[in-house]
């Protein structure tokens, strides 16, 4: 049976932490930025941690046979 790959369009979205934690980029911070207050534009910027469920299914997708 052949090795499983890792899920490569997952790969660039998501970041695995040292302790586990699945990271995304939050939505809304690609245009339209002018109508948006910097106090909201800095809250996108940081990164937000992904529902512990779907984390575990992300984790074994960018980690495959491991």
């Amino acid at each position: 049976m052949p090795k499983q790959k890792t899920h490569k369009g997952l790969k660039w979205r998501f970041r695995v932490t040292r302790n586990g934690k699945v990271l995304r980029r939050k939505p809304g911070k690609r245009h339209l930025l002018s109508s948006k207050s910097g106090n909201r534009r800095r809250r996108l910027r940081r990164p937000d941690e992904v529902y512990k469920p779907y984390a575990e299914t992300i984790k074994n997708l960018l980690r495959p046979g491991v």
